[in-house]
């Protein structure tokens, strides 16, 4: 469970200004740059004077920029505000997802082997998938129906705490087109780093060259940045190669979470 200033429910959740002002940034990031208060207003259930004066605020904060009269962009201040709260919001839902929920409802893994209705099963991890076994675990459920090994199976009642481990999250910034590009890219060391993970993901065309350049395809390039993280909670470790300037907001993404990340400049003199 997230503790203290991180808590959702002690910001965004228990404050109607920090939620407003949320969902007012995500608004104007989706309709930028013409924004029209009194559309925002009506979607939120609240009046054109509330809009006016949170965005007079955002604007006096630095989070959006106001050109002529209803023109506003979100400036990268306000989209590493988004990205914070949305990360703190994101781990809060998969508490209750994973700690939760997982209790009332009913799940799905591999067969690892054939299962018969309420069978007793352990449960573990495996290259980032679920499966149900016959072997006693740290976690058990109960079979829902019958499956066969390899098929998916419903599982129900789970106890215990699966034993699983998280992924660790290659970082490796190369150059963006004007500092040289994939040209300055350490190609030895990145397939060193490469040689180590089971997934690759490229944010930016640069660093997608520089992974094609010493032979690997990107495993992800569009919404890569997600893909890495959710690989990562599932165990898989994985490394993200990304150009400059998208690279300190991913950092920062990474430090609202729990795994473990090793930073890997890669530019050459």
């Amino acid at each position: 469970m997230i503790q203290g200033d991180k808590d959702p429910l002690n910001t965004i959740l228990r404050s109607k200004r920090e939620t407003s002002r949320f969902q007012i940034l995500v608004e104007i990031a989706e309709h930028q740059p013409a924004v029209r208060q009194l559309e925002i207003a009506d979607k939120l259930g609240v009046t054109p004077q509330a809009i006016s004066d949170h965005m007079r605020e955002l604007v006096e904060e630095g989070l959006i920029t106001m050109s002529g009269r209803s023109n506003y962009m979100v400036t990268k201040t306000g989209i590493a505000w988004v990205m914070e709260h949305a990360t703190t919001l994101e781990s809060y839902i998969r508490h209750i997802r994973l700690d939760i929920i997982q209790y009332i409802s009913v799940w799905t893994a591999f067969a690892a082997e054939d299962l018969k209705s309420g069978d007793i099963v352990g449960l573990y991890m495996k290259d980032g998938y679920l499966y149900a076994g016959k072997k006693p675990r740290s976690a058990t459920a109960t079979v829902y129906a019958d499956a066969q090994k390899n098929e998916d199976v419903g599982i129900a009642d789970i106890n215990g705490i699966i034993d699983h481990h998280e992924g660790t999250i290659h970082v490796c910034k190369v150059p963006r087109i004007q500092h040289g590009g994939s040209r300055r890219v350490d190609k030895d060391k990145l397939k060193e780093i490469v040689a180590m993970t089971r997934m690759t993901a490229a944010v930016g065309i640069e660093a997608s060259v520089a992974l094609k350049s010493i032979g690997r395809n990107p495993d992800m390039f569009f919404g890569a940045g997600d893909g890495v993280i959710d690989a990562a909670l599932h165990g898989i470790t994985c490394a993200i190669v990304i150009v400059d300037n998208d690279f300190t907001n991913f950092i920062k993404r990474l430090e609202n979470t729990s795994l473990e990340y090793v930073i890997h400049d890669l530019t050459t003199q």
